[in-house]
């Protein structure tokens, strides 16, 4: 009696899998040499999978639910082995569960930043990160392809593989997007549902189902977004006189306000009046110069007469006549430019003009030919 208690006390009644630990994707029912009977019983919660591999080759695959062991509910195995007893002996075989739950908030990004060029930055570096789930939905080929006979396969064991297509496919889906750097923001949501779609067939070679892709931030390297930050508050600063004139209303308000505040509140005044200068000079310097007339020299004294002439079809003037015999000796004006001074009745060509004959008279004729 004690004997066959002991053989008894070999087999297995129960096999069963309780996972407490949150990361664990396959676990290998502990078999140690004890042998599984006919009529044991397999209970397989939800989120789970048993797969059954006979000398490695996988047998049958049991959803969620309570089996009861028997030559008729296990007819892969069967097939894959037979058995000399018919069951009425245990049988030895290894015992797979796969959770089929989801596994969610698994990191990937960028290792290195990405080249891109932004029609409006031109060439830039960018760096970009956020999350993505996965299942497992074909327990069999997520063991024969990825997890093999591992007794207890983790997350960790495959994320990095998984990382690198992601961080493949993003980079090629952002240079093809070209989505200007400015507007990424808004196109997060559209790209992580394009590239989820794109990316599951690659996932479906594993017996994995790519379930969410969230791309949470594109950023730019440091000393280029300290630029863009300042480039922002020029824009929100806008026009430099006016802000240098509100700083002095504010700086006089707060002296007026405290009269003890002596030469600290003078200081800031003066500094803000240094501001407003170079506030000024700058933006001076960021409009565009006004076009000079050509020999431009002093106002013309009082009573002094003033020509005025067509050049390029366009009314330039008042010249001096000294000017405007510099003007005929440059070429700018020639005989058939039309000039006009107070008094003449109307335009008239420069060189039928009494009063600049001896202008163009001192101009040298052209060289012979040869």
């Amino acid at each position: 009696m004690a004997l066959w208690d002991k053989v008894k006390g070999q087999f297995i009644d129960v096999i069963e899998w309780v996972d407490d630990t949150g990361d664990t994707l396959v676990w290998k029912f502990p078999r140690e040499g004890n042998e599984i009977k006919n009529g044991a019983q397999l209970i397989v919660r939800e989120s789970q999978a048993a797969v059954f591999m006979h000398e490695g080759e996988i047998g049958d695959v049991f959803g969620p639910g309570r089996v009861e062991l028997t030559t008729s509910n296990i007819p892969v195995l069967t097939t894959l082995k037979s058995w000399k007893y018919a069951f009425n002996a245990p049988f030895k075989c290894d015992v797979f569960f796969v959770s089929t739950r989801q596994f969610t908030d698994l990191k990937w990004g960028t290792k290195n930043p990405i080249m891109l060029r932004d029609p409006e930055f031109g060439p830039v570096r960018l760096r970009a990160f956020g999350s993505y789930c996965i299942r497992v939905n074909e327990p069999a080929a997520f063991i024969r392809q990825i997890a093999g006979t591992d007794t207890h396969f983790q997350t960790d064991e495959i994320t990095g593989q998984l990382r690198n297509i992601l961080v493949s496919r993003f980079a090629d889906a952002l240079a093809e997007s070209k989505i200007p750097m400015l507007d990424l923001a808004a196109n997060y949501n559209e790209m992580g549902d394009l590239l989820g779609s794109k990316l599951q067939p690659e996932f479906d070679e594993y017996g994995t189902a790519l379930t969410k892709f969230l791309i949470e931030n594109v950023s730019l390297p440091d000393e280029v977004e300290e630029a863009l930050d300042k480039r922002t508050k020029m824009g929100l600063v806008g026009n430099l006189n006016q802000y240098t004139q509100f700083q002095t209303a504010e700086a006089i308000e707060a002296m007026a306000a405290n009269p003890n505040a002596g030469s600290g509140a003078m200081g800031m005044i003066a500094g803000v009046g240094m501001g407003n200068v170079v506030g000024g000079a700058m933006q001076g310097a960021a409009q565009p110069q006004q076009a000079t007339p050509p020999a431009e020299g002093p106002p013309p004294l009082p009573g002094q007469v003033q020509w005025f002439a067509g050049i390029n079809n366009q009314q330039a003037g008042p010249f001096t006549p000294e000017q405007l015999q510099q003007m005929i000796a440059q070429g700018q004006i020639d005989r058939e430019t039309l000039v006009w001074k107070q008094g003449m009745a109307g335009w008239e060509k420069a060189g039928e003009v009494s009063d600049l004959e001896g202008f163009f008279g001192a101009v040298p004729p052209p060289l012979p030919p040869g």
